[in-house]
């Protein structure tokens, strides 16, 4: 049963860790590509590439016919399906055995007793897992549904029966709610899973969320990895996770192993699979939420603290070899944490970026799984992940001051990503104190991550003493260690001539008053005093050490005094006025206005409406001469399955409309022109 050549039915980051380590195994590769990933990362990096269909994921990543018959012309012998896409389709699963191939992962009847959060808690039950109380019923009838609610008790949480990622999810507190709530969930499960089909649980208030790391071989041993705690979650999307999950009682911690073993057992489990915990506030019981039959996305935090491949485990498996007994496994080492990085702007309702990246600055220091590289493009057509940052420390406290550090030292310059959201989350107190259930985001979202922060002055102050450095006073990036690149004014026996500089921040433009002069200390040395004028107030600054000559992403510590405080921060500029400052791992973006340029809020103020982001304009609901208020929507646009609404800037008349409906545009293409209203 030996694996020659794997083909990875999947793309992004996913693909590309799992050929790092078939690599490394001597497996020949084959990576399978859609119209819009031709160029992607995953293409590069494997042996042989297939083409599998069209941009849509329904056309190519999602199409078994096409994948297997890449696998064929490609003479795979294995098909490893990555997590996402076809991962959890016992149909697909089924279809690679049939065709004579080694599928990495269970089988398809594992996948499908799994696959269904009805019958899967009843297996479980059977072998003694605890599960919440609730309806898991076949009667789908409204009158049925709403007796089983009463009859469980409020609050009550519906779920779609065949899906997962919060999609047919509700809470409900009352009964007179309860109708309305059905028939949402079920219209939603229909139109994501194909199945309106919906279970009824007791809503467990402010749990936290615990998984458990198994494993299975072919001869029936089922052993587990530990656990992660995977609380910290927006809208029930993981962000951060870590290994292993903090302040468990012992006793508790090996029960809930225990019970995943047993669930795993249940259903006869091969390969790398998840069984996902909920825990009650008082940590006194845990309920199976469900099981996972894949590869994790946060599979890396157990492989920091245990030093295993959980792919290579995945491929051995696979090929029949057995795995080691439970006390065979080694006790966890550390403590680790994973943040997702992704293409997403917090300050925006977080609203999915997209575009192509220009640079990427990753620390040292931390694990990167990522699955593309500075020049590639992140699109619209699939999830917008940019990478995994993954950290390992000699405890919580350790690893989490590394996630702190990395995460500051962090770069993306392209497009928008929710690492100022991380920053703050890594340094918020419930995380400190390791205190955060799965509903603690989606409560306190404002408390741990505030409106774009107008209290920002420190930052824009170290911002404006960067660019000045970088700068003549044309804007252009000096020639390092140039006497004639200096950028303060200065001239024998005459004061330094001023510069003014505007620098944006989100929706606001700061506009400043900069100049240089030296002092000489007592010991003869020369130092550099900035002087900046802003709003009414004048401030003294003091930079003692800074280093930012070159053209790239900077990444570096400032040090300096502001009005005689003593200030630290991380900096990053590149040569294209993208400033972004950390001071107390709380990150402040700033764009300088470079001469002659447009900004964004200059272009919506003289009417002109460009795209927020690349994406299909769907419709156009304005027309040439039309009179429109501020507000009014003027199109729509589908962008990484969301719609938005394009919304005239100002009073006035539409002037030019320059695109089409179903016409695909790039971001910052001009879509209408308004005359503005005198």
């Amino acid at each position: 049963m030996a694996i020659e050549r794997l083909l990875i039915a999947n793309r992004g980051e996913i693909a590309c860790r799992i050929i790092e380590t078939a690599k490394r195994l001597g497996i020949e590769t084959v990576a399978v590509y859609s119209e819009a990933d031709r160029l992607a990362r995953h293409v590069r990096l494997a042996d042989h590439a297939q083409f599998i269909g069209g941009r849509a994921a329904k056309d190519s990543y999602l199409n078994i016919e096409a994948i297997l018959a890449a696998a064929k012309d490609a003479q795979a012998d294995a098909i490893h399906p990555g997590y996402g896409f076809l991962a959890e389709n016992a149909d697909f699963a089924q279809a690679v055995v049939g065709a004579g191939l080694i599928f990495v992962g269970p089988s398809a009847q594992t996948i499908e007793q799994m696959g269904s959060k009805a019958q899967a808690k009843a297996l479980v039950s059977a072998a003694n897992v605890p599960v919440v109380p609730g309806y898991h019923g076949d009667d789908q009838s409204l009158e049925t549904l709403l007796h089983q609610a009463q009859s469980i008790g409020f609050p009550l949480m519906i779920k779609a029966a065949a899906g997962g990622g919060g999609k047919g999810m509700r809470i409900v507190e009352s009964h007179d709610a309860c109708e309305a709530a059905l028939e949402a969930a079920r219209r939603e499960a229909k139109a994501s899973f194909g199945d309106e089909r919906v279970i009824l649980e007791r809503y467990v208030e402010h749990p936290r969320h615990i998984e458990a790391q198994i494993f299975g071989d072919h001869s029936g041993r089922v052993i587990h990895l530990y656990e992660r705690d995977c609380s910290s979650q927006r809208r029930h999307q993981k962000i951060i996770e870590e290994a292993p999950a903090a302040g468990l009682n012992p006793t508790l911690r090996e029960n809930l192993l225990q019970a995943a073993v047993d669930a795993a057992r249940s259903v006869n489990y091969v390969g790398a699979g998840t069984v996902e915990f909920l825990l009650d506030a008082d940590q006194a019981h845990f309920y199976l939420l469900e099981m996972n039959t894949r590869l994790q996305v946060e599979h890396p935090v157990t492989e920091m603290i245990t030093g295993l491949d959980l792919v290579e485990w995945q491929l051995r498996v696979a090929m029949g070899e057995s795995l080691p007994n439970q006390d065979e496994i080694p006790s966890p080492i550390g403590h680790a944490f994973e943040a997702r990085v992704y293409a997403e702007d917090p300050d925006q309702g977080f609203l999915p970026s997209a575009g192509r990246i220009r640079s990427l600055n990753w620390p040292q220091s931390a694990r990167i799984d990522s699955g593309v590289e500075a020049g590639d493009v992140i699109g619209i057509d699939y999830d917008p992940m940019i990478a995994k940052l993954i950290v390992h420390g000699q405890d919580r406290q350790s690893a989490l001051k590394e996630l702190q550090s990395a995460l500051d030292q962090c770069f993306i310059e392209g497009l928008t990503s929710n690492v100022p959201f991380l920053q703050a989350l890594a340094a918020s107190d419930p995380m400190q104190r390791g205190d955060i259930d799965t509903g603690h985001l989606d409560r306190e979202l404002s408390s741990i991550y505030p409106a774009p922060a107008h209290q920002a002055e420190p930052a824009l102050l170290v911002a404006a003493v960067v660019w000045m450095a970088r700068t003549d006073r044309e804007g252009q990036i000096r020639q390092a260690n140039s006497p004639w690149g200096v950028s303060d004014g200065w001239r024998l026996g005459l004061p330094a001539r001023p510069r003014f500089l505007r620098i944006h921040q989100g929706g606001q433009c700061h506009s400043l008053t900069a100049s240089v002069e030296h002092e000489a200390d007592d010991a003869a040395q020369t130092q550099s005093i900035v002087h900046i004028d802003i709003d009414g107030a004048s401030h003294r600054i003091t930079p003692s050490a800074l280093s930012a000559t070159d053209n790239g992403a900077l990444g570096q510590v400032w040090i300096g005094e502001i009005d005689g405080e003593a200030t630290q921060a991380v900096v990053h500029a590149t040569a294209h006025g993208l400033i972004e400052v950390s001071i107390g791992h709380v990150r402040y973006g700033f764009r300088i206005h470079l001469p002659g340029e447009q900004t964004g809020a200059d272009a919506a103020a003289s009417g002109q409406i460009q795209a927020p982001m690349p994406g299909l304009v769907s419709e156009i609901n304005g027309e040439v001469g039309q009179a429109v208020k501020a507000g009014e929507v003027l199109a729509l646009m589908e962008a990484m399955k969301m719609e938005l609404a394009i919304k005239a800037p100002v009073d006035g008349v539409v002037s030019a409309i320059h695109v089409a409906p179903q016409s695909r545009v790039d971001a910052a293409t001009l879509l209408i022109e308004i005359t503005p209203s005198e």
